[in-house]
């Protein structure tokens, strides 16, 4: 009886540490955002270089994801998940010292790195501890670990950065890091597949690069122009490295991606779903930080706290998805979902800088309504449209479509608003090409002040007001795309009721 306590009780704590490793992914991705203002001020860079402070840590995250599940595999997942959140926890500790933007850029993948490692292994070695209805527990405890770190993780960041100042918000996420590492330290018996092949080196190698030059041309194209040498040779690099990419993993022997999967209808359509919340509900989460505090002048603390109106249904609403799913086709409720969200980006375009906070809190909580429905189905719908025995690597493609569709996400939806704010700045009577070029890209992350100094003709309110045309154009767009997947998805997923219903 005391054994069966014990081992209770060892795998609660290893429950934890994996949920804790869980919590730090969203916390290293809200956190900075709000505190992009405020390092902007100690550490002095350019837009692009600014930009990395989120970009670096998603591309890093989700373009190692798969090659981390692979290793855990094949060397262990305890060893895994103790070297990734060592990794993250380092990162953390030395992000609180960055003496310059650069190095702050660099730290940030390697915090990402450190995520992937942990949170691919640390979710592996969940699966070997649990089995049936535990299992399924373990892992909707996951989800709601990922989605406080949504909620609250904002509002936490401007809290401490009012407080003691961005360097503090690193420090805190370094503390969860290594609490979760000495958790697993003590806990994780370490586990390996005996049937594990080796890393498929190639193909993680052109994938990765491929993500690198594809983010990396997006983010400095408005710069640049996206009819230059430059872009055209990141981008046409991009794809370049894509298809060789494909060259490999169809060669391969046991690929690190199965492309046939990919000849189901329903396996696409579930990769549209695990890509359509970045573009209508995480870029948000970078987004609305810069406008909040750049443009409209709040602060840190009360940015962080409009923010939860964003995220706080998902701390409701994906169970109750999860249980409609139970008579509702699941496809059904994501695109409803979808569509709702469209129509809060539709209605946030209507509220320019300078609108009342409380007439922006219904539109923010549409958005985050809508897309709590298919937050809660996605991973369910990731491993029921293929055969029970490819559900591992189904999973671990959903997951990296996920991530990475992050960062691309970030990535083109910097571009686009960088794009929409030099063309709104060129059409104010007595601005110059060449000023408007300078000026804008500041202007898109916020930067209002250094903006006017580029462009002292036009007052702060003018300023304001081509940055509000800008965003307008943007949500719009969005909005677009979340309506144009919404409807795929009823072609794609056909899935009769239950489908993505959760383990009772």
């Amino acid at each position: 009886m005391t054994s069966f306590s014990s081992d209770k009780a060892r795998r609660l704590l290893v429950l934890a540490a994996v949920c804790l490793a869980a919590l730090c992914m969203p916390l290293s991705f809200t956190g900075p955002a709000i505190a992009t203002a405020a390092i902007a001020l100690d550490l002095p860079g350019s837009p692009l270089a600014l930009a990395w402070i989120s970009n670096a840590f998603m591309l890093s995250f989700g373009g190692c994801l798969m090659a981390a599940g692979a290793l855990a595999d094949r060397h262990g997942r305890k060893r895994l998940f103790l070297l990734g959140m060592a990794l993250f926890a380092l990162a953390a500790f030395a992000l609180a010292l960055a003496p310059t933007i650069a190095v702050l850029g660099v730290l940030r993948a390697a915090q990402g790195l450190g995520c992937a490692l942990a949170l691919s292994s640390g979710l592996a070695a969940l699966a070997q501890e649990f089995d049936g209805a535990p299992r399924a527990r373990a892992f909707s405890l996951i989800g709601t670990s990922f989605g406080a770190g949504l909620a609250f993780g904002p509002i936490v960041a401007g809290v401490l950065v009012a407080a003691a100042g961005w360097r503090s918000l690193f420090l805190a996420t370094a503390g969860a890091g290594l609490l979760a590492l000495l958790l697993g330290m003590r806990t994780l018996r370490e586990s390996r597949d005996p049937q594990a092949a080796s890393l498929d080196r190639a193909g993680a190698a052109s994938f990765t690069a491929a993500l690198s030059l594809l983010t990396y041309g997006l983010l400095q194209a408005p710069a640049s122009g996206w009819n230059s040498l430059a872009s055209w040779g990141l981008l046409g690099g991009a794809a370049l490295l894509l298809a060789v990419f494909v060259l490999v993993e169809k060669r391969h022997a046991r690929p690190m991606l199965d492309l046939s999967l990919f000849r189901l209808p329903a396996f696409a359509g579930v990769q549209l779903l695990a890509a359509a919340p970045a573009f209508s509900f995480v870029v948000l989460l970078v987004l609305l930080p810069a406008r909040f505090i750049g443009i409209d002048g709040d602060s840190a603390q009360a940015a962080g706290a409009m923010l939860l109106a964003l995220s706080a249904p998902m701390l409701v609403l994906p169970l109750l998805a999860g249980l409609a799913a139970q008579r509702v086709p699941a496809g059904h409720i994501c695109s409803v979902g979808l569509l709702l969200a469209a129509a809060g980006l539709l209605w946030l375009a209507e509220c320019p800088p300078g609108t009342p906070k409380s007439a922006v809190l219904g539109p923010l909580l549409l958005i985050g309504a809508g897309i709590s429905l298919p937050w809660g189905l996605m991973d369910g719908l990731a491993v029921s449209v293929v055969p029970v025995e490819r559900a591992g690597m189904a999973a671990g493609i959903f997951n990296t479509t996920r991530v990475a569709g992050e960062g691309i996400a970030l990535a083109i939806v910097a571009a686009l608003l960088a794009t929409f704010t030099l063309a709104a700045l060129r059409a104010v009577p007595g601005v110059s090409a060449p000023d408007a070029a300078l000026a804008a890209p500041l202007l898109a992350i916020g930067q209002l002040q250094q903006a006017g100094q580029l462009l002292p003709q036009l007052g702060a309110a003018e300023l304001a007001a081509a940055y509000g045309l800008a965003f307008h154009h943007l949500l719009q767009v969005l909005a677009a795309i979340s309506g144009a997947t919404a409807v795929l998805l009823l072609v794609f997923l056909r899935q009769p009721a239950g489908v993505a219903a959760p383990a009772p």
